[in-house]
């Protein structure tokens, strides 16, 4: 029979240097995870090297704190090896270097490896709080695969370190669980948080566009979800469920913008399963009764992921190409990336209840010499996500929508989101790969800069509408809106009757620049898939630098005021880019198109040609007062 646990502890209570010297040769290690790593042990394990033959490392990829992967390349008596649980690309030098030890696997699989024994632990090596006064010892940061490799471990050695914050949920050890013992204080593997930079906060204006009040997030590692934080402030009600929390969750729960009420699982907690940042993080963790961790089988877990209200997963790309595969690697600013669990969150999101998954990706690396986005993968960048899992995309340049696309439209797509300088060579190589038909060609609009300052979101009869700038992905349901207009509606547009609207006739109004020829659309329905319910557009004549402006509304859209709003934005724009006014050419009887015209702040010059009638503003020219 097992003593009083207190007795228990002081006998299990050893030097490290006797707890690392009861490790024999051939058995296989645990080492715990990121900034939950027992880093006193590890050292006393690495300074013992000498003294073990063929010990395998088992661990998730991380910062080292002992160069145990150094040891196990160069050590000429075989003292280690090490495998790595990690599933990227190995582009960073770090990373490449002992790619040979990486295990590719999702991480809500790993804890089925040991529970099985498929991979038999010997020896876990983990960090922990003090026993409370019943015996338990909380994991605090790190709970991810660490419990699982404990309980399954043939023996645990536990650092004890007062530093760790005692988080709560399925985070917990018992005394009589472990073997030994090691007193050690010291502090915790912190983080520095990223700096925010323009182009972050950029994709972080587009993200908040996709993400409604009340959704359940999961943020990734990186500078680019982190960023999308502070877009995040002026959501009511979120929730979080997530591999791992960082300072942005921190300051979501703070400021009351995460309130857990409406997940449908887990409801008032946050739920996360290992932690990376500062100490100030680690502070807010300890014994907070709103945050719990558990371990990676049950917070990776699809189908659980699936089952929360308006799942959304927010992960970052490293590389992705044409076609929608994705390449994710560890980057030397945020070094846990490679601690993978997006493809579980990807598919999880994907299954929920008007859940999204949205990837985020810079267009260029730092220095701004290389695309992000490529005609294809190589060799070095591992498809991570494959394209068939590829949903929305975000760059600083836009946001797409793969699901469901043809490869040319996926990479149409990414053309769009990649930086303008990059675009030429891209749309060239996809002719040469056979994605975009020969015949195709994008022409300005190849080079625009998508302007995300005139998208709107208005609400007509109960219906989300967004009116915004077209985008080259808007081509086919320009079309059908053509399609389906009236016949009236169609001749006072065109000027005449027309019955077939071909990709030529509609290619000006998407081959854009956004400058001198501008097109807004209002669309409704799920972003990607949505249907255009009024287009108006202008072209520069710049002879006279006055814009020719021309619209069409939807017969079950009309008389609701789209036009109104359409047309100020473009006359907005057009201001804005040095233009001098609008004009528009209509049929006398074409009152609503009279009466729009007319509805502009500016004072209105009327002229005829033959059988139509010439309306001209000039912006330095504002509408007389009323009498």
């Amino acid at each position: 029979m097992k003593s009083y646990w207190p007795d228990e502890y002081i006998r299990k209570t050893v030097p490290a240097s006797e707890a690392i010297a009861s490790i024999t040769a051939g058995q296989r290690v645990f080492i715990g995870t990121a900034c939950g790593e027992p880093q006193h042990l590890v050292k006393e394990l690495a300074d013992q090297a000498d003294n073990f033959t063929d010990i395998e490392i088992i661990r998730l990829q991380s910062l080292e704190t002992a160069p145990l992967s150094l040891l196990a390349s160069d050590s000429p008596s075989h003292s280690f090896n090490i495998r790595s649980f990690y599933s990227g690309s190995t582009m960073p030098e770090a990373i490449a270097k002992t790619r040979r030890f990486s295990i590719p696997i999702n991480l809500s699989a790993v804890p089925h490896l040991f529970q099985t024994r498929q991979v038999p632990i010997h020896v876990a090596l983990v960090q922990v709080t003090p026993p409370d006064d019943f015996g338990w010892m909380s994991l605090g940061v790190s709970v991810d695969i660490t419990l699982a490799a404990a309980l399954s471990a043939d023996r645990v050695i536990a650092q004890v370190n007062p530093r760790m914050p005692r988080v709560l949920g399925h985070s917990f050890l018992h005394v009589n669980d472990v073997d030994m013992i090691v007193e050690h204080e010291e502090e915790l593997i912190t983080i520095p948080d990223s700096p925010k930079e323009d182009i972050a906060r950029a994709i972080a204006r587009h993200v908040s566009n996709l993400i409604e009040d009340d959704s359940t997030i999961q943020l990734g590692i990186g500078e680019l979800p982190q960023a999308a934080v502070e877009a995040l402030a002026e959501k009511r009600d979120l929730g979080i469920h997530t591999q791992v929390l960082t300072e942005g969750t921190m300051e979501l729960v703070s400021r009351g913008v995460v309130t857990n009420r409406k997940k449908g699982v887990n409801e008032g907690k946050v739920v996360a399963s290992h932690a990376i940042g500062s100490r100030n993080l680690y502070d807010f963790l300890h014994d907070n009764p709103s945050i719990e961790f558990h371990p990676s089988d049950y917070v990776n877990n699809p189908s659980l992921i699936a089952s929360h209200h308006k799942m959304i997963s927010l992960n970052m790309a490293s590389y992705m190409d044409l076609t929608g595969q994705v390449a994710v690697d560890a980057r030397p600013e945020n070094y846990f990336s490679g601690v993978t669990g997006m493809l579980d969150f990807i598919r999880g999101a994907a299954m929920s209840p008007r859940g999204k998954s949205i990837l985020i990706i810079r267009s260029t690396t730092r220095n701004g010499k290389m695309s992000r986005i490529v005609p294809m993968l190589d060799r070095n960048m591992a498809v991570v996500v494959p394209r068939s899992d590829v949903y929305y995309v975000v760059s600083e340049f836009g946001v797409v929508n793969l699901f469901g696309k043809s490869l040319e439209d996926r990479a149409i797509a990414m053309i769009s989101l990649a930086h303008p300088d990059f675009r030429d060579q891209l749309f060239f190589e996809a002719q040469k790969q056979g994605l975009i038909g020969s015949g195709r060609s994008l022409k300005q609009a190849i080079h625009a800069v998508y302007p995300i300052k005139v998208e709107e979101r208005v609400r007509i009869d109960s219906i989300d509408v967004m009116i915004r700038p077209i985008k080259p992905v808007d081509e086919r349901r320009l079309q059908e809106h053509f399609y389906n207009l009236d016949k009236n509606d169609i001749v006072s547009r065109f000027f005449h009757k027309k019955t077939t609207f071909v990709r030529d006739d509609v290619a000006m109004m998407y081959q854009i620049d956004y400058v001198k020829e501008m097109t807004v659309v209002a669309v409704i329905g799920e972003f990607g898939f949505g249907r255009v319910i009024a287009v108006g557009g202008y072209i520069l004549d710049p002879e006279k630098n006055m814009a020719e402006v021309a619209f069409s509304v939807s017969k079950d859209w009309q008389r609701k005021g789209l036009s109104r709003k359409i047309l100020l934005k473009l006359a907005d724009v057009a201001r804005e880019n040095g233009i001098s006014g609008l004009m528009a050419y209509t049929s006398f009887n074409n009152r609503s198109m009279i009466g729009l015209f007319n509805s502009l702040p500016y004072a209105v010059n009327t002229q005829y040609e033959e059988d139509m009638l010439v309306m001209e503003c000039r912006f330095d020219s504002p509408r007389p007062p009323a009498s």
